[in-house]
């Protein structure tokens, strides 16, 4: 059995007291253990703002998105460690791939706009400057800069790597160290994706840390220079939300929950046009990919009452 690790304040840490068994979802075998009722939330808020802020906030935007094509190529040349890790979650080689190479791509996506979007500096203009007064004595002009504090990652299980990389790539971009606490059930493939990132070298000290359980009180300490983003039910994102200490100090909070997508097909899409085989093939595609677990799944169809058959019989060809 595996010990599944939190990184915390420029340490690995073993699971401990109140760790969680983790098991497989092909055999349903224990197969890992994480969390560690002992991780000092404070002291991992404090080694952030300490290292990892100050040192991401003295690099450039164009400093930060070459760190981030660093990362995704390191990332790329090691993926198929993820892939092994990722069958005992329940994926396919074929979810594989929109996991792992999702996530790197995304991650290079944003170093490309860092590059070609933003300036080689450390402040963001936003716009031309306001002339707010009559006489042009009074100028005003939007600016960004990045945040004084940490971002804590929430994620869902079903994408153990870009659900990672997707948060963590603009907030790095952006100047702002994180907190990763993945979904506990596939949390040892995120482990990997961090100690891989981390062994690279090419993240300052505190700009990444991750914990393999609960998060305990941490969200109790955050203030309003600190950001929360979280993925998964609206139920949880609803308790997270209403926390005081995120409503007393205006914490930032940022949720992607439950989805309910539909797919509608058109009166005038019939069997042998672009429109209907395209329909067919999305509804085939999103309900088996990933087990039809993900955020963009087709979970109701809608069918003109002429074409029911029709799509039927295309669905159970494909």
């Amino acid at each position: 059995m595996r010990d599944i690790h939190s990184y915390a304040a420029g340490e690995w840490l073993a699971p401990g007291a109140g760790a969680r068994n983790i098991a497989s979802a092909i055999t349903g075998e224990v197969i890992a253990q994480a969390g560690n009722d002992a991780l000092d939330a404070q002291a991992m808020l404090g080694f952030a703002r300490d290292h990892g802020g100050p040192a991401l906030r003295a690099m450039t935007f164009h400093d930060r998105a070459r760190m981030l094509k660093a990362l995704a190529l390191h990332l790329m040349e090691h993926k198929q460690a993820l892939y092994d890790l990722s069958y005992d979650t329940g994926a396919t080689l074929s979810d594989h791939k929109i996991d792992v190479d999702g996530g790197i791509g995304t991650m290079l996506v944003f170093a490309s706009k860092g590059r070609r979007e933003m300036p080689d500096a450390h402040v963001y203009l936003d716009g031309a400057p306001e002339q707010l007064g009559r006489e042009g004595q009074f100028m005003g002009r939007h600016i960004c800069t990045p945040l004084q504090g940490v971002a804590v990652h929430i994620n869902a299980f079903n994408f153990p790597v870009w659900g990672m990389l997707e948060k963590l790539a603009p907030t790095l971009l952006a100047g702002v160290p994180a907190i990763v606490k993945p979904a506990t059930a596939t949390c040892y493939v995120t482990e990997h994706c961090v100690r891989l990132m981390l062994d690279s070298r090419l993240l300052p000290k505190g700009a990444l840390q991750l914990v393999s359980g609960g998060l305990g009180d941490m969200l109790d300490h955050l203030d309003c220079q600190d950001a929360v983003a979280f993925t998964g039910s609206a139920d949880t994102a609803l308790k997270l939300r209403s926390n005081p200490k995120l409503l007393q100090n205006s914490v930032r909070f940022t949720s992607e929950q439950d989805s309910l997508n539909a797919s509608v097909l058109g009166p005038d899409a019939t069997p042998g046009t672009p429109e209907f085989d395209l329909f067919v093939k999305e509804v085939q595609r999103e309900m088996t990919a990933k087990a039809g677990q993900k955020c963009t799944a087709i979970r109701r169809v809608m069918v003109p009452e002429a074409q029911v058959d029709a799509v039927i019989s295309a669905l159970s060809e494909r």
